[in-house]
């Protein structure tokens, strides 16, 4: 997860106090970070081996009070769900602490649960549930140290995904069904499966593309379009088998053996609720 933040540091140093009628009415400077001591709050679980922000002035008041809001470009590691893709939510978190001061020497106050959202930008594609802080402690043999996480709960807006992803793998998968109804006279049953195998194939290709690689959650989506392949398959086999049985003739073929004939024309028809093929065959005679 990527974002530009402001991070937000307070503190008191007894050295920077002034009285300011001694130099003229002045309350307020501003100093350089680099040129007194700051901090080393950084970003524990980074993923890209940048621990610091930038490098920015401080505000300092005469009795102290040390502001520092340095911007930062954070790059976070966060394990994504993506069980529900394009419907799912995220919650990533941020956790932040000193690198090498321990709870004795430098605390970690957190000025407010809610994260500051006034200056957000909205995004194309997700939007932000819930942005809350909270304080922790960790302690070893000897010492505790303290640390504030962020947890970010966001939510993806699925309306380019609906309509230009999961709206054509619906229609691709009813133009399956229609093979049947095309007469296996038509060649052009197997060129519709086909087209249809191709065109499932791709859209799984650019989910791939869209959603990170893991082995321990599959989107559903995903599960979908591969059962769909599969069918598909399926019914291009069954597809052949049907043009095969249609095209042959006694010249070519040996007669229908009676095993055959008692299944197709007699059982099967029964099964699916059709008409026998020697019924009709009566009834025409009999016409």
């Amino acid at each position: 997860m990527t974002t530009n933040v402001w991070l937000k540091q307070e503190w008191k140093d007894v050295k920077l106090r002034w009285n300011p009628d001694d130099y003229g009415g002045i309350k307020v400077i501003r100093v350089p970070s680099d040129s007194l001591w700051t901090p080393d709050i950084v970003l524990f679980d980074n993923a890209d081996g940048r621990f610091e922000g930038a490098s920015t002035k401080t505000v300092v008041r005469y009795d102290g009070t040390v502001t520092w809001t340095p911007p930062a470009n954070y790059k976070s590691s966060c394990t994504i769900d993506v069980t529900f893709f394009p419907f799912d939510l995220q919650n990533c978190s941020m956790k932040f602490g000193s690198w090498t001061y321990d709870g004795s020497q430098v605390d970690i106050i957190l000025e407010d649960q809610d994260v500051d959202k006034r200056d957000f930008f909205d995004n194309g594609e997700w939007e932000i549930v819930s942005a809350t802080g909270c304080k922790g402690n960790r302690t070893d043999s000897c010492c505790w140290y303290p640390y504030i996480t962020y947890s970010f709960v966001i939510r993806r807006l699925p309306l380019f995904y609906t309509l230009f992803l999961i709206i054509p793998c619906i229609g691709l998968s009813f133009l399956t069904v229609l093979v049947f109804y095309l007469p296996s006279n038509e060649g052009e049953k197997i060129c519709l499966c086909t087209s249809v195998l191709v065109s499932l194939t791709v859209f799984l290709l650019v989910i791939e593309e869209i959603i990170p690689s893991s082995s321990k959650v599959i989107p559903l989506i995903g599960e979908y379009l591969v059962f769909t392949m599969i069918f598909v398959t399926l019914s291009i086999m069954v597809t052949v088998f049907a043009i095969n049985i249609h095209h042959r003739s006694p010249s070519t073929h040996n007669a229908m053996a009676p095993w055959v004939r008692r299944i197709f024309l007699h059982k099967l028809p029964k099964l699916l609720c059709m008409r026998s093929h020697v019924d009709r065959l009566s009834k025409i005679g009999s016409s």
